[in-house]
C-alpha cells in the first residue's frame, strides 16, 4: 500500500474503440485529437478493417497512441470437450492478434454459456490454461465477471478464480457497469491484491438498477453513458477513489456502449469522453489536469 505522502502516477484514462463509430483511422484520430494517450481495441475494429488485419495493425502503431488492451474473448473457462478444444483455437488467435497489436492486456470475461462447469477447480484450471497460452508472448490476462455470467457475475466470485488458477499472468478486470447492474458493494474489493487488476473499465447508466437478467444485458450494449453523465456519478466516484487508495496504478479505459453515440460525430463523443477524464481527474482524484495530448496525469497525494 502507498503512504498518503508519496508522490504517484495516477493511472491513464483511455477511450474504447467500441465507444465510436467509423473506420478504425477515424477514430484513432478523434481520440488523440481529443487529448487521450491510449486506446483500448475491439477485435471487430481489427479484423472489420477493409484493407485486412495489417493495414489495421499499421494504422494502430502509426496512431501515436498507447494501447491499453485487447478485447474480448468470451465464454473460455468451465466448457468441456470438442468445445473446449474449439475455444482454446479461438483464444490462441485473438492472443497473437493481440501480439501483433502491442496490447499488453486480453480482457476475457467470464462464461454465459448453458455448457460451462460450475465446478471451481475446472474454471481455475482453465484460467490457467489461458493465462499459459498468453505468457510466451507477453501478455496478461485480465478476467471480469459479467453481470449476466452463468457462475461468475460478480467482482469477488472473478478475484476467487483468479485467485484459485494462481497464474502470474493472470489478474482482473474491473468494469464498473458490471458493479452497478448487481449492487455489488465496494466492500467486495477488500481482499483484491492491486497488483492483480490488469484493468479497469468506467461507464454509466441512466437509471438506478437493472432488475432482470436482460434488462442488464440491453443496457449494458445499448444505453450505457461515460464518467458523470449518468446516476451513479457518486458510486463511480467512490469507487474510482478506492482503487486509488487501494494502490492501483494500472489504466482505466472508457468503454461506452451507445446507440446514441453510434449515430454522432466521433470528435462531439471523443470530446464528451475527455470531459469525463477531467471531471476525474480534477473532481474526484484531485489531481493536475494534464494538457491535450499529456493524459499522464502527476500528483503529490
Amino acid at each position: 500500500m502507498r503512504t498518503s505522502t508519496m508522490q504517484r502516477n495516477v493511472a491513464d484514462f483511455g477511450m474504447d474503440t467500441i465507444s465510436l463509430a467509423g473506420p478504425l483511422e477515424a477514430k484513432l484520430a478523434a481520440v488523440k485529437a481529443a487529448g487521450f494517450g491510449q486506446i483500448m481495441l475491439a477485435a471487430r475494429d481489427i479484423v472489420g478493417h477493409p484493407q485486412g488485419i495489417e493495414a489495421a495493425v499499421h494504422a494502430v502503431r502509426s496512431s501515436g497512441l498507447r494501447v491499453t488492451g485487447f478485447q474480448v474473448l468470451r465464454d473460455f473457462e468451465g466448457l468441456s470437450g470438442h468445445l473446449h478444444s474449439y475455444k482454446v483455437d479461438i483464444a490462441k488467435q485473438m492472443i497473437l492478434m493481440a501480439r501483433d497489436l502491442g496490447a499488453p492486456v486480453l480482457l476475457a470475461c467470464s462464461s454465459t454459456s448453458s455448457h460451462a462447469t460450475a465446478d471451481a477447480d475446472a474454471i481455475a484450471r482453465d484460467l490457467r490454461k489461458l493465462a499459459l497460452l498468453a505468457l510466451p508472448h507477453g501478455i496478461r490476462v485480465a478476467f471480469e465477471g459479467l453481470s449476466w455470467g452463468r457462475h461468475i457475475n460478480e467482482v469477488h466470485q472473478a478475484w476467487a478464480a483468479v485467485e484459485q488458477a494462481d497464474c502470474p499472468n493472470l489478474g482482473l478486470a474491473i468494469d464498473s457497469y458490471h458493479q452497478f447492474a448487481t449492487s455489488t458493494p465496494l466492500s467486495a474489493l477488500t481482499d483484491v491484491d492491486p497488483a492483480k487488476i490488469y484493468l479497469v473499465q468506467l461507464s454509466d447508466f441512466m437509471w438506478q438498477e437493472t432488475r432482470t437478467v436482460q434488462e442488464r444485458i440491453d443496457t449494458a450494449r445499448h444505453f450505457r453513458v461515460f464518467p458523470g453523465e449518468g446516476v451513479h456519478s457518486q458510486a463511480l466516484a467512490e469507487l474510482v477513489r478506492t482503487l486509488d487508495g487501494m494502490g492501483y496504478e494500472g489504466d482505466y479505459s472508457f468503454e461506452v456502449f451507445n446507440d446514441d453515440y453510434q449515430q454522432l460525430p466521433l470528435p462531439y463523443v471523443a470530446q464528451r469522453a475527455w470531459n469525463s477524464a477531467l471531471w476525474l481527474a480534477e473532481g474526484v482524484l484531485q489531481r493536475a489536469v494534464p494538457l491535450p495530448g499529456h493524459s499522464r496525469i502527476r500528483a503529490v497525494g
